[in-house]
């Protein structure tokens, strides 16, 4: 990908440092949502009480939790940043999808629990991750340039990964578990289009503006910041939880 502007903007860090840093606070407090992101516990025993098929609940549901994700938002967001033809956003957004979709699916079918803190202190990482691929921090520090697709899809196991311990704090019920992951997957998708098309119509204005390339470097290093701190707020839940 092509990253025009960041090291030309990293010389104007002092002047637009102070505005990441506000940034960074606005895209924090969307962690007030962290438990809409969760279980929320009339969710949670509705889906308790039922068993079967119930494919529309379930689309809800998914796609309930992808718009509320705040960390699979900035992760998305990141990734999508310098992609401007719609050929290579589907493509990494299709490859997000597959890694997530993949973890989620089988996650759930096997039990494979992971600690939730620590699978969404990774999720954090992986924001960090795209925003200092983003500033291009992997060239400049170690000469290296990751590949971008396969990053893209690893994440997106990972992110799976959250998804399925999300899921399985609902205690679904294994009659009808197949069907009803399928429509969750199904809404979990089409959250994220509904998502992803805010995020393209705010940044398509944000670009033509004229400002997009004069503040891309605050902006990641907010994006940075918050994947930090996603990071410390859940391994301090860990070892509170301990």
């Amino acid at each position: 990908m092509v990253r025009p502007c960041i090291r030309g903007c990293a010389s104007a860090a002092h002047v637009t440092l102070p505005r990441a840093l506000l940034l960074a606070a606005i895209l924090l407090a969307l962690c007030d949502a962290a438990l809409a992101h969760g279980v929320t516990e009339g969710d949670k025993g509705y889906i308790q009480e039922i068993s079967g098929i119930h494919l529309v609940p379930f689309v809800y549901l998914g796609a309930k939790h992808m718009v509320t994700g705040y960390d699979h938002l900035l992760f998305l967001a990141g990734v999508i940043f310098f992609l401007y033809s719609a050929k290579d956003i589907g493509l990494y957004v299709s490859l997000f999808a597959l890694g997530h979709s993949t973890t989620m699916l089988l996650g759930v079918y096997f039990g494979i629990g992971i600690n939730a803190y620590l699978i969404d202190a990774v999720i954090g990482l992986s924001v960090v991750y795209k925003a200092l691929d983003n500033l291009g921090a992997f060239q400049r520090w170690f000469g290296v340039q990751p590949n971008t697709k396969a990053a893209t899809l690893v994440f997106g196991l990972f992110h799976g990964f959250g998804l399925a311990t999300k899921i399985q704090d609902y205690d679904v019920a294994r009659d009808g578990l197949v069907p009803n992951l399928l429509a969750f997957n199904v809404g979990v998708e089409i959250g994220q289009l509904l998502a992803l098309g805010a995020i393209l119509i705010l940044m398509g204005f944000w670009r033509r503006s004229g400002g997009f390339f004069r503040h891309a470097y605050a902006a990641n290093v907010a994006m940075m910041s918050a994947g930090f701190v996603l990071v410390g707020m859940q391994i301090t839940g860990f070892f509170v939880a301990s």
